[in-house]
């Protein structure tokens, strides 16, 4: 196993959207903050600075990690530009610009080399969240500005399919390397399954995560399934809408949301989290658009298998087709392939000890040598290309 690079006495300033204390953060942050312990570990000193919000205070160090919380979910952007020109973080070595969409413009803000990290390209989100002219003017950012702005900057995608729509973007291929995600090892949790057939859900709550269509499959399936269950686990903006397309389901099975067929939880603690994914049978990932879906893994890591959708992108090496889970064609065919896994009991077995093992192909501590590679390299001012370089 190659060792960690050697950073010490070099400071990275990530520049995201959010982090993990943020009820609106996800996996992306989580997979920024796993490489950040990386980078730490390896000798660097590591900023990450994203939005403020009332749950953590404005600076924090947490894990060897100095946390700069400042403006808003939009005010951000400029607030980091300006913080950058004034030379608030101190000396910089390298920055990361983590590009959700929008990129950081960090390029006008320092002569540091710059490391664009892209989860996924949101050409399919931008009219579903941001609907009408914002929504344009975003994707023509996403795909005309920022290429061209980072032009000769080294990017880090975390699937290929990100990689593969990236260069279509301009992006130069020898300056385009993927760092897949890890999985967190999770707690040996027994006996924990559903004596009845269940589903679960775990994310945000955002239109684009589609959670309205594992709300339909249940819907449907529970007329050939009768004590089939949902829980949703997990919070956003769109939760009202969600537990109202929930009830009008419930309705047409005579049922009520204090039934218990239909649960939304909000978000839980990562022990909940746990034991939600070791007690389902499948989990559904109906999501438009995932650079990875980390939830894969972690609910892989209890042999829970997973649903979601091929044109989704990443999932197609989260999830080994047929092997760990199943990846399904369009919606019809998104709930068929959840009412196989629950009915076809071979077939469960099968991708419950393939999740198992899949969940273990792909670690932490791998991504975080990967990337800590491709810091060393570009510090150098050297560029890198292909699959979790080290």
């Amino acid at each position: 196993m190659a060792p960690n690079p050697d950073l010490r006495g070099r400071h990275v300033v990530c520049f995201s959207w959010r982090d993990t204390s943020n009820p609106e953060g996800g996996g992306a942050e989580l997979y920024l903050e796993r490489i950040a312990a990386g980078l730490v570990e390896a000798g660097a000193r590591v900023t990450i600075y994203c939005a403020e919000h009332g749950l953590a205070p404005r600076d924090e160090v947490r894990d060897g990690i100095r946390y700069v919380r400042r403006g808003s979910k939009m005010g951000i952007y400029a607030r980091g530009l300006l913080l950058l020109l004034t030379r608030r973080f101190g000396a910089v070595d390298a920055v990361v610009d983590v590009q959700n969409g929008l990129p950081f413009f960090t390029r006008l803000g320092t002569h540091a080399p710059i490391i664009v990290l892209v989860h996924h390209v949101h050409r399919e989100q931008w009219p579903v969240v941001y609907p009408g002219l914002v929504g344009r003017i975003g994707w023509f950012i996403e795909r005309r500005v920022a290429p061209r702005l980072y032009r000769g900057c080294q990017y880090v995608a975390v699937s290929t399919a990100t990689r593969d729509e990236l260069v279509e973007q301009g992006v130069v291929p020898d300056y385009l390397a993927v760092v897949h995600n890890g999985t967190d090892p999770a707690p040996a949790l027994v006996g924990m399954r559903t004596a009845h057939p269940s589903l679960c859900v775990v994310g945000r709550l955002v239109p684009h995560k589609r959670v309205e269509h594992a709300i339909d499959a249940w819907d449907e399936l529970r007329r050939s399934i009768p004590d089939l269950t949902l829980t949703v686990a997990g919070s956003g903006w769109w939760e009202h809408e969600l537990t109202d397309h929930a009830a009008a389901a419930l309705a047409r099975h005579g049922l009520t949301p204090d039934d218990g067929a239909i649960t939304f939880e909000g978000h839980v603690t990562e022990e909940r989290k746990h034991e939600i994914y070791a007690s389902a049978w499948a989990m559904a990932l109906p999501s438009l658009k995932e650079g990875w879906g980390l939830v894969v893994g972690e609910a892989g890591m209890h042999g829970t298998p997973t649903v979601a959708y091929h044109a989704a992108g990443g999932t197609r090496e989260s999830i080994a087709h047929d092997v760990s889970g199943l990846l399904a064609r369009d919606r019809a065919d998104f709930t068929a392939s959840l009412g196989r896994v629950l009915q076809d009991r071979e077939l469960w077995d099968r991708l419950s000890e393939g999740s198992r093992e899949m969940s273990h192909r792909f670690t932490w501590g791998r991504a975080q040598r990967s990337f800590a590679t491709v810091v060393s390299e570009v510090l150098a001012r050297h560029h890198l290309a292909g699959q979790d370089p080290q």
